[in-house]
């Protein structure tokens, strides 16, 4: 498990960063991809007993709507 966990983390750290990178551009539709992908992840380890609750600052998942 140890393995799953350290590759979703890193995936995650990888799509918020690509986030991060697209809000700053104004890339609002790769803004949005990117927060989706994140929370797919989020969901993944979440059905496998993973405590990321601290992986993603929440601030920056919140500038995204994903309702639009």
């Amino acid at each position: 498990m140890k393995v799953f966990e350290t590759t979703l983390r890193s995936q995650v750290s990888d799509v918020q960063q690509k986030l991060a990178a697209a809000q700053r551009a104004g890339l609002e539709y790769e803004s949005h991809l990117h927060a989706a992908r994140i929370q797919d992840l989020l969901d993944l380890g979440a059905r496998h007993g993973i405590d990321t609750g601290a992986w993603v600052d929440p601030a920056l998942l919140d500038a995204v709507s994903l309702a639009n």
